[in-house]
């Protein structure tokens, strides 16, 4: 789990001001993270990238943090966009390095790309198109379908019933595999 009972009560301590708590905090909590990141992301080393950038916007941002929500919800979001910007980033960067004269396939590799990272490359293309065309359920598909949390710490994290909540992740559901199936 992102944010136990030891990491909330760190947490109220650091945006209560305690500096001194920060760094406990920070080492608490990076494992989790970093496993978080690596469900996102199929290789370590970007895993690593987007762990050390959920961090640092844990740092940045937890002193205005308004306890609206638990600090582990909210760090469950934090993780995710900083996976998912990672993403993006590093896909614009592969794009860039593509030369006018090269076409290369859509798809990974079968050749050269495992199965489980095919399928993740996959499903970060989907959750991107997701969150450009769908964003409104985009979000709480991530928090259960990736991030786990349940219904329940998602309807409080996203100030909405449940049963909304239930409703936008069910249609994310649907949505996204079809686009996968598109692909296939």
């Amino acid at each position: 789990m992102l944010g136990d009972q030891d990491a909330e009560a760190l947490a109220r301590r650091v945006s209560d001001g305690d500096h001194s708590a920060l760094d406990e905090l920070l080492r608490s909590i990076q494992p989790g993270v970093l496993r978080h990141c690596g469900r996102y992301l199929p290789c370590r080393q970007d895993a690593e990238e987007a762990c050390q950038d959920a961090l640092l916007r844990v740092a940045e941002k937890l002193p205005g943090f308004e306890w609206r929500s638990k600090f582990s919800t909210w760090l469950h979001t934090v993780v995710s966009n900083s996976a998912l910007s990672t993403y993006r980033s590093l896909k614009r960067r592969a794009d860039k390095q593509i030369s006018d004269d090269t076409v290369l396939a859509t798809r990974p590799d079968p050749r050269t790309t495992s199965v489980i990272a095919g399928s993740r490359i996959d499903l970060l293309d989907a959750l991107e198109r997701l969150e450009a065309e769908r964003p409104r359920i985009a979000a709480a598909f991530v928090l259960r379908d990736v991030s786990r949390l349940t219904y329940a710490e998602i309807a409080e994290h996203m100030a909405v019933p449940v049963g909304t909540v239930k409703s936008q992740v069910h249609d994310a559901r649907i949505v996204v595999r079809e686009w996968l199936a598109e692909r296939s």
